[in-house]
This record gives C-alpha cells, sequence and structure tokens, in this order.
C-alpha cells in the first residue's frame, strides 16, 4: 500500500533547508554570524583591510607625540560667553554649530540636533586618557534643548558614557548604529526612543526630516586592551533629509570604493561633514599620512565628490591630539586641495569651535 507521508517529511525538510540557506545567503555581508547568531561586523567588500599582523606600539606613539607643538590662533575657540549669546540670537533659525571635533549642533526648523558628542576634558575613562587641548565651548547643562541625539560608533572619542549618563534631555530621540542602544537605556533614555540602526535603514523623525543610516570604511572597540570587543558593535554614517536638502554626516572613515555607489544611489547631497584629521600614524605604521579608517584631506574630499556632495565641512581635528600629523595641517590641506577634486575654495568649510553658521548660508 502507497504511503506519502514520508515523502511529504522529506519534501517538508528539503524545503526547510532551502530556505535556511536562502536566508543564509540574504544575509548582508557586513553582518558576521557565529552559532547561528549575529555576532560581529564588518567593512563592505572592496574596501582597504587593515593589516592583521599589525602591532601597535604605545610607547612610540607617545615619544613621537611628545614632538607635536599645541600651536593654534586663539580665534580657533570662541568664547564661551559669545557662544551662549550667539544661541540666543539664532534660535529662531536653522544653522550648524561646531562643538569640536566631530560634535555638532545642528538645528533644522523646530528639531535640533546633536551628533557624538563628548562634553568632557579627556578621551578615556574615570578621568583618564586622550585630553583635549581645548575645552567644550559649551557645558552640558548650556546645551539648548536637543529632538535628537545621532551616535556614529563607539570610539572613545565620539561616545562618551559620561556624557550619555548626565545628558539633560532624556526623553530625546536617539538613533544609533546595531548593538549600541544599551548605553542608552541602561542611562535613563527611554527605551521607545532609542532606535538601533543597520545600513540602509530608514526612519522618519517628522513631517519635514528623515535619516538614512548608511556605510563607513571604519570598526569599533570600547575597550584598548584586547580583542575581544573589536567590531561587535557597527559603525555608520547619517543621511539627514530635510524638506528638498539633504545633509550628510560621516562616521569617521576611510577612502572606500562603495561611496561612488552611495553616490549614485542617494546623491546629490547639499552639504556633507567628514573626517580630515587622524590620517597620520608614521613611523608606527610604515606609510605617511595614510590610514584605512581614517581619510586624510585629500581622500575626504575625494570620496566626498563620489557621494556627490556639493559642500564639505571638515571635522575630527582641532581638539586632541589622536595621531601624528601637525595639529593645524588638516584644514590647510582640506582647503589648499580643494580645487583638485572640483570644489570652490569657499565650498570647503571650516569651522571655529563654538561657531555657529546659518544653514542658508552653508546651503544655497
Amino acid at each position: 500500500m502507497y504511503k506519502p507521508l514520508p515523502l511529504i517529511i522529506s519534501c517538508i525538510i528539503y524545503i526547510f533547508f532551502n530556505l535556511n540557506l536562502m536566508a543564509m545567503d540574504q544575509k548582508p555581508y557586513h553582518h558576521i554570524y557565529k552559532d547561528g547568531k549575529l555576532f560581529a561586523f564588518r567593512n563592505l567588500e572592496g574596501g582597504p583591510k587593515r593589516d592583521p599582523n599589525f602591532k601597535w606600539n604605545w610607547k612610540l606613539f607617545r615619544e613621537e607625540k611628545k614632538k607635536l607643538k599645541i600651536d593654534y590662533p586663539p580665534e580657533h575657540v570662541i568664547d564661551r560667553q559669545i557662544v551662549l549669546k550667539n544661541l540666543k540670537k539664532h534660535k529662531s533659525d536653522s544653522y550648524v554649530m561646531w562643538l569640536d571635533h566631530a560634535s555638532f549642533i545642528i538645528k533644522l526648523g523646530n528639531t535640533t540636533i546633536i551628533t557624538d558628542p563628548v562634553f568632557e576634558n579627556y578621551y578615556g575613562y574615570f578621568g583618564f586618557g586622550t585630553k583635549k587641548y581645548i575645552k567644550p565651548p559649551l557645558k552640558l547643562k548650556e546645551l539648548p534643548e536637543i529632538n535628537l541625539f545621532l551616535l556614529s560608533h563607539n570610539h572613545l572619542d565620539h561616545m562618551s558614557q559620561k556624557t550619555i549618563n548626565n545628558f539633560p534631555y532624556k526623553n530625546t530621540k536617539v538613533l544609533v548604529p546595531l548593538k549600541l542602544g544599551k548605553y542608552f537605556t541602561r542611562n535613563g533614555f527611554k527605551k521607545d526612543k532609542v532606535k538601533e540602526m543597520d545600513w540602509f535603514d530608514k526612519v522618519k523623525i517628522n513631517d519635514e526630516i528623515t535619516i538614512t543610516m548608511l556605510p563607513a570604511q571604519h570598526w569599533s572597540k570600547r575597550w584598548i586592551w584586547g580583542d575581544g570587543n573589536t567590531n561587535r558593535s557597527l559603525w555608520g554614517s547619517f543621511l539627514i533629509e530635510y524638506k528638498d536638502k539633504k545633509i550628510f554626516f560621516a562616521c569617521d572613515t576611510g577612502l572606500a570604493p562603495f561611496y561612488k555607489d552611495l553616490g549614485e544611489k542617494f546623491g546629490p547631497i547639499d552639504l556633507g561633514f567628514g573626517n580630515i584629521g587622524a590620517y597620520n600614524f608614521f613611523p608606527i605604521i610604515n606609510v605617511k599620512d595614510k590610514s584605512t579608517a581614517h581619510a586624510n584631506p585629500e581622500e575626504l574630499l575625494s570620496l566626498m565628490k563620489d557621494l556627490k556632495v556639493k559642500k564639505v565641512v571638515g571635522m575630527h581635528w582641532g581638539t586632541a591630539i589622536l595621531s601624528l600629523e601637525p595639529i593645524w595641517e588638516p584644514p590647510v590641506r582640506f582647503k589648499a586641495n580643494a580645487e583638485k577634486f572640483g570644489y570652490k575654495k569657499e565650498d570647503t568649510i571650516i569651522f571655529k569651535i563654538g561657531e555657529i553658521k546659518k544653514l542658508d548660508q552653508l546651503i544655497n
């Protein structure tokens, strides 16, 4: 007598197995799985790779760092009282303000955004770490009301546990890469306001603003010792769409071929923020002015051109010594090389610490 049951069971097993294979094939390339669970992350294919045999030399870095002069013009940092006065003056305007390093206040209509804030005088733990040679132009309690907190990745010069813990607006919306939400929800931020994002996820903030997280050529690591926490959380850039304008806030990034693809899909972009500092680690690395994770000024201009960015703001400099180029070299090279990449000098923008520029002056 014919018994169809084993055949049916075999078909079900076959279909289930092949569906699992299809699901595995559909998992994003930048996701790394272990024991069936999302374990870590990696950059998109085709980008530069870090030398797996490279060993960081703290002793040599400290010796070379001592040779750098901390000399900058006094106008690089705007007096705090003037900063407070200007915040009141522009409270009804849309504007951009540079707090320091990669931290900006971006006010778009009635929505005020903050990026990668670190309000301490150092990047590190418990008062120890890389000390800033400038002080933040505001105290945390002096911030205007923040409606949206954007965090690009977990490196110490971008994510401060103390700033998050003491942030005065715990009801604000928070957008972070995958695996970083816990740093906010454990420190008083409302769970329903904290959103973890993968690359190409899109979130509508309100009727005027949407945010898309995009890839960056970078990496993540929270603790300086050991490799157990390397790339265990994602990193990412933010495309901010405001009315008919597009603003790109880059995570730290090196030069990578995928920026041309992003430019085709998301460009043109009106204003881009990108890293122009922390690119030289020679002689620790045997090539000068080259990093897989931090573009030098010329590389930043190149990738912004690939992204079809019209105007570029140079950030990630002028705050602390994180690498071995002279501290005032990044903005000079950034401006000097603008025309080689099809930009006018005035389209490569440098802020002073604490400076406010109205949005309609930056985007026109």
